[in-house]
């Protein structure tokens, strides 16, 4: 119909009143036709003649206007009919602007404002649509529409108006002015108050309504701050049942995810207000609360799959406040608040009391790694431990999680506990009933995080592991079970590597069966098993994997090509990017097909899923998805994660330009990991193309890595200025760190690349970046922050040595000059993590100055500001802020050269008579270096009669091997200089040492 109604909107645009005529006779006609309105949609939205599409628009207008009040609310079908009309009217606003549809806006004053309740429903349901679909256009009556919700939200007799007030409001949040920020404060009050009325009306309508919350939350800090503990104090009630009527999963999970975010975005906020001690009094009922009779936590059900699927409930939700808390607060404070209850849970005659302790312990180690490894890892640990053998299941199960997390964020200081803990875990796993299947796979989920991370000392129970390894694959029947015990045959070789080639050929047998298999319910084993495959071409050794790599290549393309399934794809990735790196000559024939199929994964939109309203029928005209909501399957997440990763890892091998233009594309996906791994493989691919221009120095290829820089180093700088989430900027100043590191000083041939940078980095260690919660209350609290913001600070302070490394000093001087008392204001009062950074940023610069032109006289020039910070670093009570504070004097002597030599007195009695009391072996050997490098510098102005035999008493090198070459090029500089003083003895003694020890790898050899 639409192209016959298109001919007749034409005729009527034609200068003659007989054909006008004629028009307006047969658009009457087919006005009788209920087919007119899709098909006025269809002109309005694809006809090349601009009058016939404005004509179609004021006729649907109209079309709509005449009926819109014929429909009542008596009935749902009658509802789905308004709801449908609004979406017609939200796309017609996306299109045709308010202000040229004064109808419009006419019937929306009328009917919000009508006495008449169901007028009022359809009104805000209208003002829902049209705001929802099209913001901007309204803002010039914002005011006004605050105005009307602020009565609305109080009339709480009519819950649908309310529910329909509070998602228009939502939208509106985002766009709010300054002229609005007074209307929208003094909504908030009501605004929680008629969110309490819509519970008790409709859940899962409030448990929508609540997502205004997070809006506000991520509104103007004017705006919420005065309302936090109103706004938390609410999420608790409906969080803890504390509301008179029994509250359903839905709305409690959305309150409590509610308050997770909120110390997400705004935990210095949370501290001020001083709502820590009320969150936590509230969440541990929830955590530690025994689940109905005859019922279990999810996580506690035992199944077929031994997987939980039910993520959404109270209690998880509990957990990950404390989580969230872990990440995003200084652990001083929240330990304070949280270990005396944590102690009171874990001897509690309550089993679900003990598993909420462990719990509590499991989720702290991510973000509060360093506080537990130096102050608390033996304790903790023994609990873990001693809950292993707790008479209920629940806890025992609770505690192989804590174990597990501990394996996995506490490295490498949990590792030394082996001997502990490996008779442990296998003493748990060979006691287990096997039917127990979610039992069965904590156990294994312990042992293989803490055996990944053992190395060579893993050796002694190898035998063991892969007997029981092989034992299971042998003989259950269960998939689970097998690809569990494929999955921990990965990780034994993470940390085994060649001494698994024993092993190897049994393995391999049993793996191919599951590889080739083409049944559904294989597909998990199946895609373990190319896992692990993976892991054994990067760890047994090129000799013993080479022989497989062709067929293991055609394996996996062949059954990409018979199998659609995002997971199994994802890791074949990860194995053609390990064999990239064993034998790449494998992957040549098939580069082509094996990048394409990562592209179109890329690509692809399959696994992503707009977000929709009830109705779609109109919303399908509308050819915008950008504004639509995106729900996304994780399995499709993963596979471009992986995909961006394995093609950063290829690209090491083989250069593909269009590559860098699909991940620029691809670089809004909205979930963080993916944006992660596309930052991480631009940075790979810069490096991989100035890798070609080095090995073919041609000028087309330096012209394609500048052209590649000039690409992705301001997209680098502008994410980490305005990229929300802090993992994402931690990857990408990881990358651009690579790049320098890399690309030295073709980085900086643009002349504002430098200033760039260096800016970028000043913004973050001052904590002026969008992820790092910029607030008005930032100031307080300087010398304790959370773990990864320090980390996030890091990572931006290992930088400014690789500029250091990249150009002229006198070009870097007035940014170091900058940056270096954002690094030097790290104090006493600061955490061991913060000044071990400090001092080793220090040390690391002064060691780039002395490679660079101009070096010498800027490290001399500094020498008097960095002199004190370094030795008293020297007198610090951790070994690694000593040892980085020692080489950092080192680094200082060989830097400055003659400009330091009249402190060299001082620094040798600081050397002294930390010799006499220092045991840590890597500052001894840092010291032994450090020495070197004052006698290299200026021989002259050692007492080498003293400092030398000293120097050899140190011998070998224990635990800092890459130290070996400095130290042997000092004393072959020392026999040359004084040859009685070196003894021979000695220095053999020493080489032998060093040509015996496995762990030295031999670039580091100096003969």
């Amino acid at each position: 119909m639409s192209a016959e109604l298109e001919q007749i909107l034409l005729q009527l645009t034609q200068p003659d009143n007989a054909a006008i005529q004629q028009a307006t006779v047969q658009l009457k006609q087919a006005f009788k036709n209920p087919a007119v309105i899709p098909a006025l949609c269809a002109v309005m939205s694809s006809s090349h003649h601009p009058q016939v599409r404005q004509s179609a628009a004021v006729m649907l207008r109209l079309k709509v206007k005449k009926h819109w009040k014929k429909i009542g609310l008596n009935d749902k079908e009658r509802h789905a009919v308004q709801h449908s009309l609004s979406q017609l009217c939200a796309v017609m606003v996306k299109h045709e602007t308010p202000d040229r549809w004064p109808a419009l806006l006419q019937f929306l004053n009328q009917s919000t404002k009508s006495s008449n309740p169901h007028d009022r429903q359809v009104g805000l349901l209208l003002l829902n649509k049209v705001i929802d679909s099209n913001p901007e256009p309204f803002k010039p009556h914002f005011c006004q529409v605050l105005q009307l919700f602020s009565a609305v939200l109080q009339d709480h007799n009519n819950p649908t108006a309310v529910y329909y007030c509070i998602l228009t409001l939502t939208v509106i949040i985002a766009y709010t002015g300054s002229e609005e920020m007074n209307l929208m404060r003094s909504i908030i009050p009501s605004l929680i108050v008629a969110l309490k009325h819509l519970i008790k009306a409709n859940q899962d309508q409030a448990s929508e309504a609540m997502e205004v919350l997070n809006e506000l939350m991520e509104s103007e800090v004017s705006i919420i701050v005065h309302h936090v503990a109103d706004v938390v104090h609410f999420c608790l009630e409906v969080g803890a049942q504390c509301l008179d009527i029994t509250l359903g999963n839905l709305v409690r999970v959305k309150a409590l995810s509610s308050i997770a975010f909120l110390i997400k975005l705004k935990s210095k906020t949370v501290l001020k207000q001083k709502l820590m001690n009320p969150i936590l009094q509230a969440i541990f009922p929830i955590l530690t609360a025994a689940p109905p009779p005859g019922e279990q936590d999810p996580e506690d059900n035992e199944d077929d799959s031994g997987d939980c699927t039910e993520n959404d409930n109270p209690k998880h939700c509990a957990a990950q406040i404390i989580d969230t808390m872990a990440l995003h607060m200084p652990p001083e404070k929240l330990f304070q608040q949280l270990m005396p209850r944590i102690e009171t849970c874990l001897v509690h005659e309550n089993p679900y009391e003990r598993k909420g302790g462990l719990m509590c312990l499991a989720v702290l180690a991510e973000g509060c790694a360093d506080h537990i490894r130096t102050k608390m890892l033996s304790s903790v640990l023994q609990t873990v431990c001693c809950s292993l053998s707790d008479s209920d299941q629940v806890v025992r199960c609770a505690g192989l999680f804590a174990l597990g997390q501990f394996s996995e964020h506490l490295q490498p200081e949990v590792s030394k506990y082996y001997a502990d803990l490996m008779p442990l875990l296998l003493g748990y796993l060979s006691s287990l009933n096997q039917a127990k299947i979610g039992h069965v796979t904590k156990a294994f989920y312990a042992l293989e995080n803490f055996m990944e991370n053992l190395g060579s000392d893993i050796e002694p129970y190898l035998p063991t592991l892969m007997d029981t390894m092989l034992s299971a694959l042998n003989n259950t029947e269960n998939f689970k079970i097998k690809e569990l015990t494929v999955s921990a045959i990965g990780a034994i070789a993470n940390a085994a590597k060649e001494l698994l080639v024993p092993y190897f050929p049994p393995v391999i047998e049993s793996l191919k069966g599951f590889l080739t298999t083409t049944t559904e319910d294989m597909r998990a084993l199946q895609t373990q098993s190319f896992d692990t495959l993976s892991v054994l071409a990067r760890t047994i050794g090129k000799d013993v994997f080479s022989p497989l790599a062709a067929e293991c290549i055609h394996l996996g393309l062949n059954l990409t090509d018979t199998i659609d399934d995002p997971d199994l794809r994802r890791c074949t990735y990860s194995l053609y990017s390990a064999v990239s790196t064993v034998t790449p000559d494998c992957l040549t024939p098939h580069l082509t097909a094996i990048t394409t199929v990562m592209l179109l994964a890329l690509k692809s939109n399959e696994g992503i899923t707009a977000h929709l309203e009830q109705d779609k029928t109109f919303v399908l005209l509308d050819d915008d998805e950008d504004d639509k909501e995106q729900n996304v399957d994780n399995s499709y997440i993963d596979e471009k994660e992986d995909a961006c990763d394995a093609l950063g890892e290829i690209i090491k091998v083989f250069m593909s330009w269009c590559v860098v233009f699909v991940l620029l594309i691809f670089l809004p996906f909205p979930h963080e990991d993916v944006r992660r791994a596309a930052f991480g493989a631009m940075g790979q691919f810069c490096r991989a193309q100035h890798k070609v221009w080095k090995e073919n120095p041609t000028d087309d290829n330096h012209h394609a890595l500048l052209k590649l820089l000039d690409i992705v180093l301001p997209c680098f700088v502008e994410t980490i200025q305005t990229e929300n989430e802090r993992q994402v900027v931690m990857g990408v100043l990881e990358s651009l760190n690579n790049v320098i590191k890399s690309c030295k000083e073709e980085v900086f041939i643009n002349p504002l690349r430098l200033k760039e940078i260096s800016f970028v980095i000043r913004d973050v260690l001052k904590k002026k970046t969008v992820c790092q919660d910029v607030g008005e209350d930032d100031a307080d609290d300087e010398d304790q922050q959370a773990e990864y913001d320090a980390m996030l600070q890091e990572f931006a302070g290992e930088g400014i040595p690789l500029l250091a490394a990249s150009v002229p000093a006198g070009n870097f001087a007035p940014f170091l000059d900058d940056l270096l008392p954002l690094i030097i204001s790290k104090k006493s009062s600061c955490t061991v993590a913060d000044r071990s950074f400090a001092v080793g940023v220090i040390g690391e610069i002064l060691q780039a100055l002395v490679r660079v032109s101009g070096g010498r006289e800027v490290a001399g020039r500094l020498s008097n500001r960095l002199l004190p910070v370094l030795v008293a670093g020297v007198k610090d009570g951790d070994p690694e802020v000593r040892n980085n504070s020692v080489f950092g004097l080192g680094c200082l002597a060989e830097a400055a050269g003659p400009i330091i030599v009249s402190d060299y007195p001082m620094m040798l009695s600081v050397f002294s008579n930390l010799l006499i009391k220092e045991s840590d072996s890597r500052v001894i050997d840092n010291l032994c270096a450090a020495l070197s490098r004052m006698i290299m510098s200026n021989v002259n102005a050692v007492p080498l009669e003293q400092v030398v035999p000293a120097l050899l008493a140190c011998l070998p090198l224990k635990e800092d091997l890459e130290e070996n070459k400095t130290v042997f090029i000092c004393l072959a500089m020392l026999y040359t200089h004084s040859p009685a003083l070196v003894h021979c003895t000695q220095v053999v003694a020493a080489c032998s040492y060093v040509l015996g020890n496995k762990n030295v790898d031999e670039g580091e050899y100096y003969w």
